[in-house]
């Protein structure tokens, strides 16, 4: 593969008169399984200015338990604080968890142990109910009911997984980035008015992990990577797409590195592993296939990104990986995986963080519109275009790669409590 072919294809910079700049395809899709941005509705969190915690009971649905409940009173709630994450949660559950978020941060994983309590609960109580003959009448409904049901807990435990990754943002005192608008308040009209945290970010990984990041920042802003002033023009479909595979990035990569902190710590490192010259086209061998930039349609699963690309095909393009892609600890670790583990590395584990990562993108950027030619192409004449500074993107790319470090974090915590991830 040859180098950046992550990002580079659809933007020109705006403040020099220099030639577009020329930034690659778009090679994303969902690790594990095909990526496509979901058309549910949009909406932003509702203001709260204050919240009051209370012991009380509090009833979801039929199901009544004790529990910390945040209750808002009506002169409270008038204000007009900014909302704390892009996606508003719409379960009573998700609801309930928002206002704790807004007060009382700290709160939300007792709260969360509450509930997914309550839902073991409901759970257990379903699988003891006899399903009714298969000569009965009530048998359609019966499965009907029971598909709502499990609909209604997969899209609370999506909610519940985006309420601990926020709150883990805010434990770490870095303010997720808003929904992506114009500002009024930017002559410019550039959208990254978000302030930079990209210290913060970095701190929340590994050093073997900060290298694989700084070799994907690389991938996608090439020799932009240290500009942080200059603006581009970008698609905002293709910066979406970025945003969502720099997530599943993220995810993967804490997945790996957790792995390799405890061999390391235990002393049971791969031989060769700790060699930082060593080549990864030896490693490698050389038939992966080339990637077709024009093509910007989501790709397969083994071609979520350029580096899980070249380690599942087993190799590199003729090309390298290019200038600025360097052999680290982490990813020679990587390159020892056999096809098979690598690929369960690389996939996502449960279809309520794949939902969580397509509606947190989609709150973020917008509902795309995407158009299909008769070749089977995309239709790029109805991208929206944004202005925003290379800066801004890689401030993007920190959060979404931290958000998929945090996304595995929590699906592991949860499934723990409420066993949801498939074998």
């Amino acid at each position: 593969m040859e180098t950046a072919t992550v990002f580079r294809s659809s933007f020109s910079v705006c403040n020099r008169p220099t030639k577009a700049a020329s930034l690659g395809g778009s090679d994303f899709t969902r690790v594990g399984s095909q990526l496509r941005m979901s058309p549910s509705g949009i909406k932003l969190y509702r203001s709260i200015s204050h919240v009051r915690l209370s012991n009380r009971k509090v009833s979801f649905g039929s199901k009544k338990s004790t529990a910390i409940r945040a209750s808002v009173s009506p002169s409270e709630s008038g204000g007009s604080a900014a909302p704390i994450a892009p996606l508003q949660l719409e379960s009573p559950i998700g609801q309930f968890l928002t206002q704790i978020l807004t007060s009382h941060p700290h709160l939300v994983p007792a709260a969360v142990d509450q509930q997914l309590e309550q839902l073991n609960t409901d759970r257990d109580a379903e699988q003891q109910k006899e399903e009714p003959s298969p000569a009965g009448t009530d048998i359609v409904l019966y499965r009907r009911i029971a598909e709502v049901k499990a609909n209604e807990r997969k899209k609370t435990l999506e909610e519940i997984l985006y309420a601990l990754v926020v709150q883990k943002f805010m434990d770490a005192n870095v303010s997720l980035v808003p929904a992506i608008s114009p500002s009024s308040s930017e002559p410019s009209g550039r959208v990254d008015t978000w302030p930079s945290q990209d210290d913060k970010l970095e701190g929340l990984h590994s050093p073997e992990a900060n290298e694989m990041i700084q070799n994907h920042l690389t991938l996608i802003l090439g020799n932009r990577l240290g500009d942080n002033s200059s603006v581009a023009q970008i698609s905002k479909l293709r910066v979406g797409q970025v945003y969502a595979a720099s997530i599943m990035y993220g995810y993967f990569l804490r997945r790996v590195d957790q792995r390799f902190q405890l061999e390391k710590t235990m002393k049971v490192l791969p031989q060769g592993v700790d060699d930082e010259d060593n080549s990864i086209q030896q490693v490698a061998g050389e038939d992966i296939r080339s990637v077709d930039k024009s093509d910007t349609s989501f790709r397969s699963p083994t071609q979520s990104h350029p580096e899980l690309s070249s380690w599942s095909a087993g190799g590199v393009s003729p090309g390298g990986f290019g200038q600025g892609i360097k052999p680290t600890r982490l990813r020679n670790y990587v390159m020892s995986f056999d096809g098979e583990t690598l690929q369960r590395y690389a996939t996502i584990r449960s279809r309520e963080a794949i939902g969580m990562i397509e509606k947190h993108t989609e709150a973020l950027f917008g509902r795309p519109e995407i158009v299909i030619t008769p070749q089977g192409t995309v239709d790029s004449s109805k991208d929206e275009l944004i202005k925003i500074s290379f800066g801004g993107l890689k401030r993007l790319v920190l959060e979404a790669v931290t958000f998929g470090s945090f996304l595995w974090d929590v699906e592991s915590y949860v499934d723990s409590r409420y066993h949801f991830v498939a074998n």
